[in-house]
């Protein structure tokens, strides 16, 4: 290799021998060949930006389709350990040349080196790269433990990296449209033992010192895995006739499942965030390219939690068996040929379009509740069918039949409605159902009427007692569904989001809090029992305001123990879902557990998303029944 020096003095004899006339043989251009590691330097960003380079490299990562357009290449021989003069590897990009390459050639390129987005790249064209014929040294992936800082990682951009350490799944929402995984590396310093990102607010007061500090290790420990393309999978009718990467019908990436690497992954920064690639681009669950394996869940039901009775809470995700085609100026969200799937907005209905994709919702919740195992559920987000002109409970008996059929048994009841209801009710409410054999109920339910559930579904109250038992077996379920933390007033109030993890209407869920314990506290007397159980979706993690109103009032959080989460926003896994027991009660539990059949799945197998991509996931089983995981209690309620 010449150096600058060299090469100027070569040009300036050529130039003064023509001036003088001389006649010298043709000489051949001298290209002058510039390192990776110097183009990258070791600062955020390089200090070459806007000159011209050629540079010698083995292609590591090739994407001719996906919208990358271009390809990794890195230093032959490299990759033992990180060089001290900067990262051996570079993007190139080069829409008119990356049909040329593919990985493991040994080529040359040659362009302008910039920073897109805070990712140091060349741009090059078709005619600026050439094979080399000439053999070069392997690439070694770089084995190490990813570090978390910025500046760390910055020493080994665009690398081929082997990933050390143990990897948890940690989020799976853009899988769905962007093909993008989150895993979480490790487990927590601050909450020993937890795997995946947990919600500050599930574990520490909302702005305290230690929910700042579980959150910025969150951050720390998050890492992207991405599918070598940048297709919007929710987008044209070209991009959903592509397989989304990494999923199947029978294949699962699940929040909370263990993540190994099987093949190495070039380290990329895309989009404000660090995030690894496969060497190509990912189609489907059984491509090549994939660069990891996740342990799969089972079809099964919950955990056992023992006892003689069992109690429930499940969400069933806008439950309405009065369709948008029933009503006038209902818009939908549409599958990959236009057709409805779901209600969008403009009427009063929230769930399916139409009795086949009912079907598809009901075939879902049917197999998780009859899999669930439990005596006694309490519902979430079921139709409040007296909005329609119909009977208050004519969606929940359809389900309860629905139930009974897939079971081949009468074996499911519902809590019929009370003679007095709201006037203003939600179109969404609370619901119970139980099985006949195991408990029966005790007079009749009842729903608390408070303003403070002026903008929340009120709670549904029901007394029941041990088939064969007696008043010792007695207790009172109580279903909610508190104000959730979105649509921020903005208004300065106490509704207001304050930017400390607990969302909005935090003050709103408060009140609620204040008015279900004073309920509860009403009820006992009548139905002749101590026993309580404040069960449903309460939208509060566990170290929130909401949930210590109920603790200060001597309700016990029975899932607290439960080794997951029933909730999955943004990256972090909490319960918003709940089941508290009066002291007199928590004393009679035999076991609790989270079924994770829902937060923890891909929103790719909910029937709202039914023909979106060409790989059809839907299958009429309990994953993804719902956006909420159930959460089970089981008690010992014996006579004496």
């Amino acid at each position: 290799m010449k150096n600058r020096a060299t090469i100027a003095l070569a040009t300036a004899t050529i130039a003064a021998s023509m001036a003088l006339g001389a006649m010298a043989p043709a000489t051949a251009a001298v290209t002058q060949v510039t390192s990776i590691e110097k183009v990258q330097g070791t600062g955020t960003a390089s200090e070459m930006v806007g000159q011209q380079v050629t540079v010698r490299a083995v292609v590591t990562g090739a994407y001719s389709e996906g919208g990358f357009r271009g390809f990794y290449i890195q230093t032959a021989g490299s990759g033992s350990e990180i060089s001290p003069e900067g990262s051996s590897g570079i993007f190139v990009y080069s829409p008119s040349g990356v049909d040329k390459v593919a990985v493991g050639d040994h080529v040359q390129v040659s362009g302008t080196v910039s920073e897109y987005f805070g990712l140091t790249q060349l741009s090059a064209s078709g005619s600026g790269i050439e094979l080399l014929t000439e053999p070069a040294a392997a690439i070694k992936p770089l084995a190490l433990e990813i570090p978390s800082s910025d500046n760390e990682r910055e020493r080994f951009e665009s690398m081929l990296i082997d990933p050390q350490g143990q990897w948890t799944v940690a989020d799976n929402y853009s899988l769905n449209q962007y093909g993008e995984i989150t895993l979480a590396h490790g487990t927590s310093e601050i909450l020993p033992g937890e795997r995946t990102l947990r919600q500050a607010t599930d574990a520490f007061a909302p702005g305290s010192t230690e929910a700042v500090a579980l959150e910025a290790e969150n951050q720390e420990r998050a890492l992207l895995l991405d599918d070598g393309a940048t297709v919007n999978f929710l987008g044209s009718n070209t991009n959903k006739s592509i397989p989304l990467p990494y999923l199947s019908a029978d294949h699962h990436v699940s929040v909370g499942a263990a993540a190994t690497f099987t093949g190495p992954v070039i380290m990329d920064y895309r989009y404000d965030q660090w995030r690894v690639q496969p060497q190509g681009q990912v189609v489907g669950a059984e491509d090549a390219d994939i660069p990891a394996a996740f342990a799969q869940v089972k079809d099964a039901g919950p955990e056992a939690v023992g006892g003689n009775i069992s109690v429930g809470s499940f969400n069933v995700l806008n439950y309405f068996t009065t369709t948008g085609d029933q009503l006038n100026g209902c818009s939908y969200y549409t599958d990959r040929e236009g057709q409805p799937v779901t209600v969008r907005s403009g009427c009063d209905a929230r769930g399916a379009a139409n009795s086949e994709n009912l079907a598809r919702q009901q075939a879902k919740i049917v197999s998780a509740l009859n899999k669930f195992d439990a005596d006694v559920v309490v519902l979430e987000e079921i139709e409040n069918s007296a909005r329609f002109g119909l009977d208050r409970d004519d969606a929940l008996a359809t389900l309860v039949d629905a139930l009974n059929q897939a079971a081949g048994t009468q074996q499911w009841k519902y809590v019929p409605s009370p003679s007095s209801v709201p006037a203003d009710e939600d179109v969404i409410r609370t619901a119970m159902i139980y099985k006949a054999d195991a408990v029966k109920t005790i007079g009749k339910s009842t729903i608390l009427e408070d303003p403070a559930f002026y903008n929340a579904r009120e709670p549904l109250a029901q007394a029941f007692q041990r088939v064969g038992g007696n008043s010792k077996t007695r207790f009172l379920a109580v279903a909610n569904h508190f104000k959730s933390k979105g649509s921020d007033p903005q208004d300065g109030s106490d509704n207001a989001d304050k930017g400390d993890g607990a969302g909005a209407w935090n003050a709103a869920r408060v009140d609620q809090a204040e008015a279900l314990v004073r309920f509860a506290q009403g009820l006992k007397k009548k139905h002749n029992t101590n026993k309580v159980l404040l069960a449903g979706d309460f939208n509060s993690y566990s170290a929130e305001e909401p949930i210590q109103v109920l603790a200060r009032a001597g309700y016990v959080d029975l899932g607290a123990d439960a080794k997951t989460r029933s909730y999955l926003f943004a990256g972090r896994t909490g319960s918003l879902d709940h089941i508290f027991g009066s002291r007199e009660v928590a004393q009679h539990v035999t076991g609790q557990t989270i079924w994770n059949i829902n937060a923890t799945e891909s929103v790719a197998y909910e029937y709202s998303r039914f023909n979106y991509n060409v790989a059809q996931l839907f299958a009429p089983d309990q994953f993804r029944s719902s956006d909420h995981d159930p959460v089970l209690v089981g008690l010992q309620l014996n006579k004496k």
